[in-house]
């Protein structure tokens, strides 16, 4: 499996990103591996090794709602308007279990603010008020920009990139522990954000993408390909938030689990929303039946969990006594070699046999081109 690099000086120091404009340079490289990760704890390695669970909060919105936000209002602003009620939702989360809990900056990047705030504003509002709820890890959270990028929309990568980036340094400035990156669809969105973590922040990215009824993601990426994607481009823990119950999730997740060795995560909706008679939107999965479903799905080698719309800090103390009494289990994957379009992955033979890349340029991270080759193969 292909793993991202990261550029060195000729000392062996960690060169500032983004990493093609440094190759582009002649920078030098060696394998990032987790060793290159700044983290804060030996609980939260074990989780990104895979040998131990963690918990992330639930819903941030369904709360919001029921603390009576206004339709159409913009969640980030309440960081600043109505800390305390960021706080106090947060808190409920902390005394739930929760490990992880998630700045309030979903959409905080410059094109969803439009002027509104800056984004190192948000984010050190945002991580203000997770600190005062008594976090042990608080989350940049990071959502999609709300513009398609090339062909289909006007954004371009390096324009996604860019916006991206900000958030990043926006978050270690303000002191994030993690990035957790969620609720894409568009894969190459979702590069975008993982590249932009990793060339902008030695922290831990988590990343997961929102998957429709037919088990592939608006776009029409399939599990098997966001998984080879994630892990290859440097997601330390890969997986599926947003979009459906978690019995509905679980083949996703398990189709996950056959195509990486890297942790996967799962937050479920509880259930789909309906409408009830008040006009107010409602989720019908409680706590115990959300549980038993995620159940399955730790016996299956998810490891990471939580929740998304719909749920509740009583849904997270459900699991939190779920993964209490569980331990990871080594996960063991026959090795592969395999390449994807956004759509399909192509398994190669890698027993006994040799793959050959001939004159071809090769620029995994769909940046703009250098001005030289950035690797060749012949």
């Amino acid at each position: 499996m292909f793993t991202p690099l990261i550029t060195h000086d000729s000392d062996g120091t960690a060169l500032a990103a983004p990493v093609n404009t440094a190759r582009c340079n002649g920078a030098t490289y060696k394998t990032r591996t987790i060793g290159d990760l700044r983290i804060k704890d030996d609980r939260l390695r074990a989780a990104i090794e895979g040998t131990g669970h963690l918990l992330f909060d639930g819903g941030m919105g369904t709360m919001l709602q029921a603390a009576g936000m206004k339709a159409g209002a913009l969640p980030e602003l309440l960081n600043f308007e109505e800390p305390q009620v960021i706080t106090d939702i947060q808190r409920q989360y902390v005394e739930a279990g929760c490990d992880v809990i998630t700045a309030n900056t979903f959409g905080a990047n410059a094109h969803k603010l439009d002027g509104a705030a800056t984004v190192a504003d948000v984010f050190a509002a945002a991580v203000a008020c997770a600190r005062a709820a008594g976090a042990h890890y608080v989350a940049g959270d990071i959502g999609p920009i709300g513009a398609l990028l090339r062909p289909l929309g006007t954004l371009s990568f390096d324009e996604a990139y860019d916006l991206f980036a900000e958030e990043v340094r926006a978050g270690v400035d303000a002191g994030v522990d993690l990035f957790i990156i969620e609720t894409m669809t568009d894969l190459a969105e979702i590069k975008a954000a993982v590249l932009a973590c990793r060339e902008n922040s030695d922290l831990p990215v988590f990343a997961t993408m929102t998957f429709e009824e037919d088990g592939r993601t608006f776009l029409g990426t399939s599990p098997e390909v966001a998984a080879v994607t994630l892990d290859a481009i440097g997601a330390d823990v890969l997986g599926i938030n947003c979009s459906q119950g978690p019995a509905e999730l679980r083949g996703l997740a398990a189709r996950m689990l056959t195509v990486t060795d890297k942790p996967v995560m799962v937050q479920a909706n509880a259930g789909l929303p309906r409408v009830d008679d008040d006009g107010n939107t409602v989720f019908d999965i409680r706590a115990p039946e959300y549980a038993e479903a995620v159940a399955g799905m730790i016996e299956d080698g998810v490891s990471v969990v939580g929740g998304c719309c719909g749920t509740t800090p009583t849904h997270m103390a459900a699991l939190r006594t779920l993964i209490d009494n569980h331990t990871p289990s080594p996960r063991h994957r026959k090795p592969s070699m395999s390449v994807t379009s956004a759509q399909t992955v192509v398994d190669l033979p890698c027993d006994g046999h040799k793959i050959a890349v001939i004159g071809e340029r090769i620029n995994p991270t769909g940046k703009s081109a250098c001005n030289r080759p950035c690797a060749t193969a012949t």
